[in-house]
């Protein structure tokens, strides 16, 4: 099969291999994850957006958060659920290609997120009396302004390239559509798409990285040499709930790029971790900013009150 990228043909997902005894069950446990993950981060946003003692430059960071875990989600479980329940894994070449660029806009905003929360942690535990005049509202929008004009440019670019190939295979490796996934898919010289994935993991992983390492011995300093004992609680509190999603989003991640450059990788761990990425970072950011971030927490608890209650 010779096509070009941008003609409307079908492709099969990675087989799921369930047995007809777990489809049902599968699909009301995904329907189910998908409608939590969903509540959960709407709840969040409406939390911020609705409760003014939280207009503040890291919660106004954080709104960001949970719309590229619904992006994530919803690049990941409207599809699941269908084939679970269907039993049909095929996907239209649009319909991919959609998936694959909710999927990266989602990665790459949560990076980019995170790493503008820690510069607002860093500036708010290592400058404190210089918070109010750096974070200004002015430069909020800036700041959210080019989380989202990087990210979806270099996404839409990447994306883009794939049209002057040609595919030549139907089966897609993973479970879901990415950008590595259908350039395999492609008999046509890749490397200027693999040299722009270079560049944009570059930009999107080592760039941040570099900035959360650095704001994050700069807070540990601090935090070792203050003399108050509940700033350094809060901070490290604050900073240590950021780090573990962090961590989780960046290792999940990591492997499942290299898994498709390096061989040695066992691709059912690929597939594994590839899927994590769009599960548990969605699931577990609300769930951890809820209960960890003791204003938000307060935020929640008083919107229940209000509209529930009432």
């Amino acid at each position: 099969m010779y096509t070009n990228a941008t003609s409307s043909v079908l492709l099969t997902l990675e087989t799921l291999g369930l047995p007809n005894r777990y489809i049902y069950p599968a699909f009301l446990f995904g329907t189910l994850t998908y409608l939590f993950v969903m509540f959960c981060n709407m709840l969040v946003l409406t939390t911020i957006a609705c409760r003014a003692n939280l207009h503040k430059p890291m919660f106004i960071l954080l709104f960001n958060l949970p719309i590229s875990d619904m992006l994530g989600a919803t690049a990941l479980f409207p599809q699941l659920v269908y084939s679970i329940v269907t039993q049909n894994r095929l996907i239209s070449f649009p319909a991919c290609v959609i998936q694959a660029l909710l999927a990266h806009i989602y990665g790459g905003g949560n990076v980019l997120t995170l790493t503008a929360m820690a510069y607002d942690r860093y500036i708010a535990i290592c400058c404190p009396l210089k918070y109010n005049v750096i974070m200004t509202p002015h430069t909020l929008v800036k700041i959210i302004v080019s989380i989202w004009s990087i990210n979806i440019s270099l996404i839409v670019v990447q994306l883009s390239l794939l049209a002057r190939l040609k595919i030549c295979r139907a089966n897609v490796v993973d479970l879901y559509c990415n950008n590595p996934s259908i350039v395999k898919l492609t008999c046509d010289d890749t490397r200027v798409n693999n040299y722009y994935g270079l560049f944009t993991i570059f930009i999107c992983q080592a760039g941040p990285l570099s900035v959360i390492l650095y704001t994050y011995a700069q807070i540990l300093r601090t935090c070792v040499m203050t003399n108050q004992p509940d700033a350094r609680k809060k901070a490290i509190q604050t900073c240590g709930t950021h780090l573990v999603i962090y961590l989780v989003l960046e290792f999940s991640g990591f492997i499942t790029l290299i898994g498709h450059r390096i061989k040695i990788v066992s691709p059912y761990i690929r597939r594994a971790l590839g899927v994590t990425i769009l599960v548990f970072p969605p699931i577990l950011d609300p769930i951890i900013y809820g209960l960890k971030t003791k204003e938000l927490k307060t935020g929640i608890k008083m919107f229940f009150k209000i509209n529930v209650g009432s």
